[in-house]
């Protein structure tokens, strides 16, 4: 079959509307695209019935994640050029953009692209799905049951394998860093300089109590027990991590003051707590039970509590109704997954009734730490695909990618949002200059 990657290219520009900003290079080693860009390498003609059978973003994923696909050069460069031609499109789900399909159809040269890429494709059976991609949900999202088998999805692929991602700190949420004229620092200083700025927002004294909602692998509460003598407890809904937690704990130390459950935030009763942290949970909760989540971590604490909300964040759409979830990021990744924009999060913890007292937005940082967590995969790659497999490693390092640019274009960001159950007096204990935390 001669110069299919002429072929593709052509077709790409009749469905997109605009030549493809990437070089593809296909499976009979045919070239076509702008010289020096990076280049979208197609490797078997599999790929193509992976995008007939599911146009648009899944099946994209679904080529990636079997290795049907993949990028020579910058990948980073490579996806900030796509993003707006697919990623950035409609989902196809959406009536308009199934109405505009339709008419689409109803044209000559689209009907014969359509047939060109049957062509092309070969055999017509669709490919099965990755072996890593989570299976459909049925029935109501965010119980008690579904929730756990979403952590256990992301969360559950081995100890060793976040190990070579995340490096020594074991902290998956975004690091703070150092300016330019600082230097900015390694990935550990920028994790332990976050976990060090959450504790002095939440103004831990010893003697304290701690919960650390989403605990991961316990960095959080080892760091409030270690450096701010407090008494913590992490709960996460994830075994593995969990039994990662305690004997980290038991290593240093500090069993007597640092308890690691295996926990939904909603089965927590031994309150009250002093100081709440919640870092990078957030985004599992979802929009329907968010109001909850806010009421519940209001009750926990006690009047002048603090709570400490690191989440996440989309950019508001003009039909807050017409959010639809990443299909990659739920098929693959987080699975019931959902952002929403941080002035819904302020408002929901303000109807639950906390004081909303700072915000801080660092979506900057995130982006680099996604880069330093990308590295890390990169130079252990061989072995990350043998503790987990060569797909859940594909996951990863398009997952990480990704959202490293969508940070650093600001399509997501992440917020710190300090917020107190302030008492009838009015006492909030908060100092009267702002971010005096800041030193």
């Amino acid at each position: 079959m001669a110069d299919a990657a002429g072929r593709l290219t052509q077709l790409a520009k009749e469905v997109l509307g605009a030549p493809l900003p990437v070089r593809i290079r296909a499976w009979d080693r045919s070239e076509s695209g702008p010289p020096g860009a990076p280049t979208l390498v197609i490797r078997n003609r599999r790929a193509l019935r992976r995008l007939l059978f599911k146009p648009g973003e899944l099946g994209l994923a679904r080529a990636w994640v079997a290795g049907d696909i993949d990028v020579e050069g910058d990948l980073y460069q490579a996806l900030d050029l796509l993003a707006g031609m697919i990623w950035e499109r409609p989902a196809p789900a959406d009536k308009p953009q199934r109405a505009a399909a339709l008419r689409a159809l109803a044209r000559p040269e689209v009907r014969a692209a359509a047939k060109e890429l049957l062509s092309l494709a070969g055999a017509p059976l669709p490919p099965a799905p990755p072996a890593e991609e989570a299976r459909r949900r049925r029935g109501r999202l965010h119980t008690l049951l579904s929730d756990r088998a979403a952590i256990s999805h992301h969360y559950d692929v081995g100890n060793d394998f976040y190990e070579l991602v995340l490096g020594p700190s074991m902290v998956y949420s975004c690091a703070y860093w150092g300016t330019a004229e600082d230097s900015v620092g390694t990935l550990e200083d920028a994790q332990r300089d976050k976990l060090d700025l959450i504790c002095r927002k939440l103004g831990l004294k010893e003697g304290q109590r701690l919960l650390d909602v989403g605990c991961g692998w316990g960095s959080m509460v080892l760091h409030a027990a270690r450096e701010y003598g407090v008494r913590a407890v992490g709960i996460t809904l994830s075994e593995e991590q969990a039994a990662y937690a305690r004997k980290r704990v038991a290593d240093a130390g500090l069993a007597d003051r640092i308890e690691i459950r295996v926990q939904d935030y909603r089965e927590v009763h031994d309150e009250p707590f002093d100081a709440i942290s919640s870092i990078g949970m957030a985004e599992h909760v979802g929009r329907t039970r968010y109001a909850q989540y806010a009421r519940t971590l209001h009750a926990l604490l006690r009047p002048g509590g603090r709570l400490l909300n690191h989440q996440i964040a989309r950019r508001p759409l003009a039909d807050e109704e017409a959010y639809r979830v990443d299909e990659f990021i739920d098929r693959y990744v987080f699975p019931d997954g959902e952002l929403a924009p941080v002035g819904r999060t302020v408002g929901a913890l303000e109807d639950a009734g906390f004081e909303v007292r700072d915000v801080e937005a660092i979506r900057e940082h995130y982006a680099l730490t996604l880069r330093g967590w990308v590295a890390n995969l990169e130079k252990h790659w061989d072995r990350a695909a043998r503790l987990t497999s060569p797909g859940r490693a594909r996951v990863w390092r398009l997952y990480m990618a990704a959202s490293a640019v969508s940070f650093e274009r600001n399509r997501i960001g992440v917020n710190q949002v300090l917020a107190v159950r302030t008492p009838d007096s009015g006492a909030s204990g908060m100092p009267l200059r702002a971010r005096a935390w800041q030193g």
